[in-house]
């Protein structure tokens, strides 16, 4: 067996970045950047009144000064001449400040009668103009990579780019595999379940910027197997869910190395999740998850989602992980790291009883997985411990 580290490592060896493709910002959303985004304009493109009001020379704004309006000016509509001594242009917010004006006394300090204004006694300080590319200027950069979020895609809109080059989805083809399964909504036989692995995995991917096919379940012949992987062609990665141990039914393992699958390891010191496995197949990528529900999606929450990421550009590196206190005792852990469903409360972390990994009820329940390292000695209430949030 080898350590999660070391199944991350050879798993990042696996998951090539994959290529680029341009879109339109439309559809962009959730997408990973993949080259910077360069302002096209200034933002805002010309001096814009800050306020409703009256664009005027500052120099000129003194209490009760009288100004004849010469114009108006509105957002889309300039007013085209030039503000000279004595004269005042009517401005609406986001409009362009007049040629010659510096400053925008808010309505609420100007009477007006016709076409004349009186500035108020006491005056606000102003001066309610922004300068041409208060926001940004032409150059600015989004930088990648970045998953695009609505910040992201507000700011480029702005700068003028119609679309991006971002970094192309990983296609994932997930193969449930057994006799025993049978999908949600069937009438399953007496010794049959339900296959439920898949759209928790299937949801985890899509999440993460992937793309995932629910392959049809393959049974416990090769000959199914090999069905499967056929459908499974043109996937970045292929997933297939139990059959990946060495009991007399576990085919995954046999099959794929007659298709020509590269196994670069078997077997993970940690718990729930232990028979894993993964290699390459032609140009694919394979992992083989166990089959109970839990260490399925555990799995999936500590490889997988590297995986995808690692594929989007985003960089190689583990689940993140946070320290939390510890709620109650624990014993010392065993040979294995162990990844305990457990309840978040603020700065605390419990684990909840039953770890038993086919037990979904629980791991619906957790917000966390609580780490423990292998050979980690007795722990108290009151220590800190690591966690990975789900």
């Amino acid at each position: 067996m080898i350590t999660v580290s070391q199944a991350l490592d050879h798993l990042f060896t696996l998951a090539r970045p994959l290529g680029t493709e341009r879109v339109a910002l439309a559809e962009a959303a959730g997408r990973v950047l993949a080259e910077p985004v360069v302002a096209a304009r200034n933002q805002p493109p010309f001096a814009a009144a800050a306020m409703d009001g009256y664009a005027l020379k500052g120099v000129e704004a003194d209490p009760e000064a009288m100004f004849k309006v010469i114009g108006e000016s509105r957002a889309g509509a300039r007013f085209d001449g030039a503000v000279g001594p004595g004269q005042a242009v009517r401005i609406f917010t986001g409009a362009p400040v007049p040629v010659g004006a510096d400053r925008v006394i808010i309505q609420e300090d100007v009477t007006r009668e016709g076409d004349l204004i009186t500035l108020a006694r006491a005056l606000d300080r102003g001066p309610y103009v922004r300068p041409a590319g208060t926001d940004f200027t032409i150059g600015d950069r989004v930088e990648a990579p970045r998953v695009l979020g609505p910040r992201d895609l507000a700011l480029i809109a702005a700068m003028n780019a119609g679309d991006v080059v971002v970094m192309r989805r990983p296609e994932v083809a997930l193969i449930a595999t057994g006799d025993e399964l049978v999908m949600p909504g069937e009438e399953p036989g007496p010794d049959q379940i339900i296959a439920s692995n898949g759209f928790g995995l299937k949801a985890m991917i899509e999440a993460a910027g992937g793309r995932a096919r629910l392959l049809p379940i393959a049974r416990d012949s090769a000959e199914s197997l090999r069905a499967a992987f056929e459908l499974a062609e043109g996937a970045d990665l292929v997933v297939t869910i139990g059959g990946a141990s060495v009991g007399d039914h576990d085919m995954v393992a046999p099959v794929a190395a007659e298709l020509g699958m590269e196994q670069s390891f078997y077997k993970v010191a940690m718990r729930p999740g232990k028979p894993l496995m993964a290699g390459r197949m032609g140009d694919a990528a394979m992992v083989g998850l166990p089959g109970n529900p839990v260490s399925s999606l555990v799995c999936g929450t500590i490889f997988i989602l590297p995986m995808i990421r690692a594929m989007l550009g985003l960089g190689a590196a583990p689940a993140p992980r946070r320290p939390a206190v510890l709620a109650e005792d624990l014993p010392e852990n065993g040979p294995r790291e162990h990844y305990m469903r457990a309840a978040l409360d603020g700065e605390t972390i419990r684990p909840l009883p039953r770890q038993d990994s086919s037990l979904l009820t629980i791991l619906h329940r957790a917000d966390a997985l609580l780490v423990r390292p292998a050979g980690d000695g007795p722990r108290k209430a009151g220590d800190t411990v690591d966690f990975v949030a789900i």
